[in-house]
């Protein structure tokens, strides 16, 4: 297998070892697609063999794509890593087994992620199964604010077993917390934009994006908007047995599933608001701010 190695960094010097570390053996060559870092970043990627691409952040879907667009790949096969992620020895070993001459042209990994130390297990949270290996050449990514996805121009894939690509941050709760916060602030936008059929074209998703997707939009989006968040943590603490994830499980499904999810219906309802104040729909009041 002849593996490209695509890393999105902006200060992940307490990552970026790891993950780089993590690819020896596997990828042939490793790409740090870099936003300017202002830490020790660069200088780690480098000293580790990695290549380092940088542009000024345009959002998450654009860098990657601006990385698929620029770096030349070369290899036959585009592997998409975060910077906080690394390949467990399980998913090594399957990597550097995997037959090239598989009829595939992507593979769905297994993600396994960490929480306040602890990795979680249940609450349909494991293993999360995402697009993150690909024939090169034959993958693109959406441009959506939020919940962006490689998406194949054949989808012809497969679920790598054998091994788990591991979701572990080490930045503190206030950093989880800021974080999410932006998050919901996309995702509030991205709904208001969906609702007003701006960018609503949907690329050809397969596997579990497609079914996550459509959950997300036609139950997860027709229940009342105070109840959503709720029954969320319902389904994923008690139906997906969260509890057993233990206190770090608790404090990761009830922030994940019912404070972020709360969050962001907030957001679009503050949003209502100031529009209906206006008189205006929320997508113009929007555009009026400068927000969109």
């Amino acid at each position: 297998m002849h593996i490209t190695a695509l890393i999105l960094a902006y200060n992940e010097e307490i990552h970026i070892e790891k993950c780089i570390r993590s690819l020896e053996g596997v990828a042939e060559r490793v790409c740090v697609i870099d936003s300017f870092s202002t830490d020790r970043t660069v200088e780690i990627a480098r000293s580790l063999g990695a290549e380092i691409f940088q542009n000024e952040w345009p959002g998450h879907a654009a860098q990657f794509q601006w990385g698929l667009d620029t770096v030349e790949v070369t290899s036959d096969w585009t592997l998409r890593i975060d910077a906080d992620e690394y390949l467990d020895a399980g998913l090594r070993r399957a990597l550097q087994e995997l037959d090239p001459a598989s009829g595939c042209n992507g593979y769905y990994l297994r993600r396994q992620i960490v929480f306040l130390g602890r990795p979680i297990r249940y609450g349909f949270f494991y293993p999360l199964r995402i697009l993150r290996l690909w024939r090169s050449g034959q993958g693109r990514m959406e441009q959506r604010r939020m919940d962006e996805h490689i998406v194949l121009n054949e989808p012809k894939v497969a679920v790598l077993e054998g091994g788990d690509l591991i979701d572990e941050n080490l930045n503190d709760l206030g950093w989880w917390i800021e974080k999410h916060n932006g998050y919901a602030t996309l995702e509030a936008l991205s709904r208001i934009e969906a609702e007003a059929g701006i960018n609503a074209q949907e690329l050809s998703l397969s596997g579990p994006a497609k079914r996550k997707r459509w959950l997300k939009t036609q139950v997860y989006g027709r229940l009342p908007t105070t109840l959503r968040a709720g029954f969320y943590f319902f389904y994923r603490y008690i139906l997906g047995r969260g509890f057993l994830d233990g206190k770090a499980g608790f404090y990761f499904h009830f922030m994940q599933g019912f404070w972020y999810r709360t969050l962001v219906e907030a957001k679009i309802f503050e949003i209502q608001q100031e529009a209906a104040k206006a008189g205006m729909s929320d997508f113009e009041w929007l555009k009026s701010q400068g927000r969109l």
